[in-house]
């Protein structure tokens, strides 16, 4: 599994991430880490899957363990709080890192 110290510098930064899952390049704009199960996660807007982008841009959830040759690219994102809400009960008392909530953003 990929070190987290690079899934928080990309949230701390906005910036994006590319690694394989599920046999795809995906492009990813991670907003969260947590835990759930002991297990780390990430809920990250996909950005590009093999090269393309998505139908709709949505928050999708993602198990660091299934993340494989993760790199940090210069690309940066906007936090997408549309899709992200930090205050979800799925996130209580088990996030390690987020991005900004939207009034601090502002």
């Amino acid at each position: 599994m990929t070190a987290p110290t690079m899934f928080f510098e990309a949230i701390a930064l906005q910036k994006c991430l590319m690694a394989t899952y599920n046999k795809m390049v995906v492009k990813l704009a991670p907003h969260i880490l947590y835990t759930r199960h002991d297990e780390m996660f990430i809920d990250a807007v996909t950005i590009e899957r093999d090269g393309r982008p998505p139908r709709e841009l949505k928050l999708g959830t993602f198990k660091l363990a299934g993340l494989n040759d993760v790199s940090l690219i210069e690309e940066k994102f906007e936090a997408m709080h549309g899709l992200y809400d930090q205050a979800d009960s799925k996130y209580k008392g088990v996030t390690l890192f987020a991005v900004e909530p939207e009034s601090a953003a502002a």
